[in-house]
């Protein structure tokens, strides 16, 4: 914001600015290194995630954003899991196939029953409700 100023003694006049500072964010890692929130390492996630799906580099971007403004409303220091989980809420609402595969590797699966418990919790979040008839 930009502000026209004037001083009460010798009456000069003279420009302010003022920003936003926003305050740092920081990831604890399970290992328990502390280091700064990057943007860059979840789409680099992503990426991998949505290859050769119908998915754009803007809604990737326009993915980390959101997760690193959710970070920041939390305040001060986050989880890497919170951060993980935060991308699997908003990828489940992009792609499918994206979140199964990102969920995948952040969730470590092992087997092919893991992969199906997904599945079937991402159907009963997803599928609608049938309406009641008057």
């Amino acid at each position: 914001m930009r502000r026209r100023r004037q001083c009460l003694k010798c009456e000069t006049r003279f420009t302010t600015y003022e920003r936003i500072d926003e305050l740092p964010v920081y990831v604890m890692k399970r290992s328990g290194d502390k280091e700064p929130f990057d943007r860059a390492k979840i789409v680099m996630g992503l990426e991998a995630a949505t290859k050769g799906r119908p998915v754009t580099e803007a809604d990737l971007a326009e993915l980390a954003v959101q997760v690193e403004d959710a970070m920041r409303l939390t305040g001060g220091d986050v989880t890497s899991s919170q951060v993980g989980q935060a991308v699997l809420e908003r990828l489940r609402k992009l792609d499918d196939v994206a979140y199964l595969r990102f969920a995948s590797v952040y969730k470590g699966f092992d087997e092919a029953s893991d992969f199906k418990r997904e599945i079937t919790m991402l159907e009963k979040r997803t599928a609608a409700k049938p309406r009641k008839k008057k």
